[in-house]
């Protein structure tokens, strides 16, 4: 049974829910779609209206005058869905790399279905564009060598952002212990030389600024002493200047 297009002056019904579905679907107009639909094209048929992005809309031949029956338009809606995920993910992606977990609270946020969400995350990972392993080391490596953390406080970052135990691991691995004392001994030297007062002063906050980082007691340990022997023979120094002043 065909379907016989009415005046478009009717109220429209959006979405597939709203479709007959014992009727070929003729579409009647296809525009643009306006302000926050970037990308995107209303599809008309008579009464009922669909929204689909550009590229699956040429891919399906959605022009004027093309029938379409509900079981069809729902497979189109369902690939609609899959590549509006997949295109949302480029654009997050864009702006910084991410891990799966980061990325998967993101496509539910926006409602998408679970299923497409994890079909969509299998493509992006076959793609390398979402890397939870190179991911990790990149990150791990920039936070000792760059912001002064130390392993614990990475492998809490890295949980939060659900990267996997054994990958944590791994990546944490290829920090050596004497990059992390390099980082450590850095960080240290710089909040000693900030902290007014006597050794002691010093020795207490200093530490408590390294353990808050994220590096062991034992290392925050080896640092102190490192600094306070430094500190110490910089004093012997200066007072043997100004004996020969």
């Amino acid at each position: 049974m065909k379907y016989e297009p009415v005046e478009e002056k009717h109220t429209i019904q959006q979405g597939i829910e709203h479709f007959p579905g014992d009727e070929e679907l003729e579409i009647t107009r296809v525009e643009q779609g306006k302000r926050g639909m970037r990308g995107r094209y209303m599809i008309h048929f008579g009464p009922y209206s669909l929204s689909v992005l550009e590229d699956v809309m040429i891919k399906y031949h959605m022009t004027k005058g093309s029938f379409f029956n509900k079981s069809e338009l729902s497979d189109i809606v369902m690939a609609d869905e899959r590549q509006q995920a997949y295109v949302m993910s480029l654009q997050y992606l864009a702006r910084k790399p991410r891990t799966r977990q980061e990325l998967s609270r993101r496509l539910l946020e926006r409602e998408l279905e679970p299923a497409v969400v994890e079909e969509t995350l299998a493509r992006l990972e076959k793609e390398r564009l979402v890397d939870d392993e190179l991911y990790a080391r990149q990150w791990a490596r920039q936070r000792v060598s760059g912001r002064g953390k130390g392993k614990l406080w990475i492998r809490q970052e890295l949980q939060q952002k659900g990267v996997d135990r054994s990958i944590i691991a791994h990546a944490l691995g290829d920090i050596s212990e004497a990059e992390e004392w390099e980082s450590a001994l850095q960080a240290g030297q710089k909040k000693w030389d900030q902290t007014r007062g006597e050794a002691s002063e010093k020795k207490r906050k200093t530490y408590s600024f390294l353990m808050r980082r994220g590096y062991s007691g034992e290392l925050t340990r080896r640092v102190l002493q490192s600094l306070r022997s430094n500190d110490q023979t910089d004093l012997k120094a200066e007072e043997d200047e100004l004996l020969w002043d």
